[in-house]
């Protein structure tokens, strides 16, 4: 028998017990009130980074990777990104992308293309450097 897992919810949500689950969540999509120092990617922000993260996703394959380290620009001029949005690229402005659209896990494709993993990208977004921020994770050496 299949089960519409969508059209069941969970106890938590419908009588708000797992530790105001569901008064919490409500808070993060009232748009009335954000949360500080957060972008939710939507369908807005979504399509405002459309090209970013077409750009970024084109970096999944050998021949485009090696395509933009040879020539960022004119690799860049090719996905149609803006000047704005390439100068965002340029200075490996992870928070401005996210700002601009781009989602996280596109830019995960562009950090490990430039040298930028996980880690590198947090630290910049929370204006740390990278031992700092590595100073609050709790595996200690993780990179």
């Amino acid at each position: 028998m299949k089960r519409d897992f969508l059209a069941v919810e969970p106890d938590c949500l419908v009588r708000d017990g797992c530790d105001g689950y569901a008064s919490k969540m409500a808070k993060q999509i009232d748009r009335a009130t954000p949360i500080p120092d957060t972008y939710v990617f939507d369908g807005a922000l979504s399509r405002r980074g459309y090209r970013i993260n077409k750009f970024c996703f084109s970096l999944t394959s050998e021949a485009t990777r090696a395509a933009f380290k040879a020539d960022e620009d004119a690799y860049m001029t090719g996905c149609g990104l803006t000047e704005a949005e390439k100068r965002l690229v340029r200075t490996r402005d992870f928070l401005g992308l996210i700002r601009a659209g781009a989602n996280i896990y596109m830019l995960l494709k562009l950090g490990a293309v430039t040298g930028n993993g996980l880690y590198h990208i947090g630290a910049q977004q929370r204006g740390e450097t990278l031992d700092q921020f590595l100073a609050t994770r709790n595996v200690k050496g993780a990179v």
